[in-house]
């Protein structure tokens, strides 16, 4: 079940952190006008600007997967076409989420990338917390910092997010790989 990006949410999020739309345009560098369109769901995110709207709000990113009707909290169980997706526009990358409630410290993932989403000069993302994946199909390659890992079917990877990074599909067949990500400590 494919979710468009839910920009009630992320007004509702920035109005519980006590930010304007212009103090969140700032941190995340982006436009008043961007932040605006993006709440009244005139425009969805790029996948980049969806992972600095996180880290700003400090929200994990399965906070955009949730309902908000409260059963979530009930399911201890992921149907396979039950799964709830993010896809972004301008991007070959569809997020499913493999975590049936937001109320444990780990988000757990399948990203699935079409062959071709090798754009080295888009940004790497940053966020808290720590990650590690395992490729199931195909080859994907991660950049982490200024290093460059291509892991194939059967490989894995576990790193800091703190560092910037980026995953792309530099193979011809669909990248699909399950990755497990801590949230990162709220401090108090």
């Amino acid at each position: 079940m494919s979710e468009a990006f839910n920009g009630q949410k992320l007004r509702t999020i920035r109005k519980q952190r006590g930010l304007t739309m212009q103090q969140l345009a700032e941190q995340a560098n982006v436009s008043t006008g961007q932040i605006s369109q993006i709440e009244r769901g005139q425009v969805i995110p790029t996948l980049v600007l969806f992972w600095k709207l996180c880290k700003v709000l400090d929200v994990p990113l399965h906070v955009f997967f949730e309902d908000d009707n409260g059963q979530d909290d009930e399911h201890v169980v992921v149907r396979k076409d039950q799964r709830k997706q993010i896809h972004f526009p301008n991007s070959n990358v569809v997020y499913h989420s493999l975590t049936p409630h937001s109320k444990g410290e780990l988000d757990f993932l399948l990203i699935e990338i079409q062959p071709g989403e090798a754009h080295e000069r888009e940004q790497q993302v940053s966020h808290g917390g720590e990650e590690c994946g395992f490729v199931q199909q195909g080859q994907l390659t991660v950049l982490y910092g200024d290093k460059r890992y291509v892991l194939e079917a059967g490989d894995s990877i576990s790193f800091q997010s703190t560092v910037p990074h980026r995953f792309m599909n530099e193979g011809t067949e669909t990248s699909i790989s399950i990755w497990a990500m801590t949230q990162p400590r709220s401090a108090e």
